[in-house]
This record gives structure tokens, sequence and C-alpha cells, in this order.
């Protein structure tokens, strides 16, 4: 089974830039879907970006214009480049790759913006 790791998170302030990448263990080039998620504290896991089949994109409204999701299949990684970060977009970040039948995460790596 695939095993996704997530790295490049830290501590940065407000207007930094970070990347993260994910690295799969197998392909993912055959996935309905897959990106990033991020979880905040006390709040629900939602959707920041992914690659759909096809290789169209889909941003969450609060990514789009900042946040790059870009993908290296011969390494069989994925990358979130975020740039302006502001002090909400601190949470923990999940790589996720998705068959429909198999649903898949990584261990999520923590991104804290400071103000």
């Amino acid at each position: 089974q695939v095993q996704l790791v997530e790295s490049g998170g830290g501590l940065v302030q407000a207007g930094g830039s970070l990347r993260l990448s994910c690295a799969a263990s197998g392909s993912t080039f055959s996935a309905n879907t897959m990106g990033w998620y991020r979880q905040a504290p006390g709040k629900q896991r939602e959707l920041v970006a992914i690659f759909t089949s096809g290789g169209s994109t889909n941003y969450a409204d609060s990514a789009k214009g900042r946040f790059t999701i870009s993908r290296d299949n011969a390494k069989n990684t994925v990358y979130l480049q975020m740039n302006s970060l502001k002090p909400e977009d601190t949470a923990v970040y999940y790589c996720n790759a998705n068959w429909g039948y198999l649903d898949i995460w990584g261990q999520g790596t923590l991104v804290t913006i400071s103000s």
C-alpha cells in the first residue's frame, strides 16, 4: 500500500513562504485526487489544493492566488508552495491520495504562522 510522508512545515512570520512536500512510496498517478488538506485547532479538516484525475487543480478560496500545488511524477512527490502566509493558515497540513476504494493520508506536518 502506498504511504505518504509530508515535510517542510515550520514556524514562519506572516508574509513569509513555505514549501511543503509529500513523498509517496509508490505511484499516485492513477489516484482520483491527490493533494493537500489542513486542520486548524478546533476546526474540521478542509481542502487546500488538489489535483483531480486528468491533471486539473482545485483550490480553496483561501488558497487561490497565494498557494500553488505542483507534482513531480518521476519522484512521486507533490508540493505545495505557500506564499503570503497569514496567521489563519496555521494548521496541520495533510497529504491525501484517493482512489475511491482507497483513501490514504500522511501523518501531517505542522505549519505555524506568527503575526
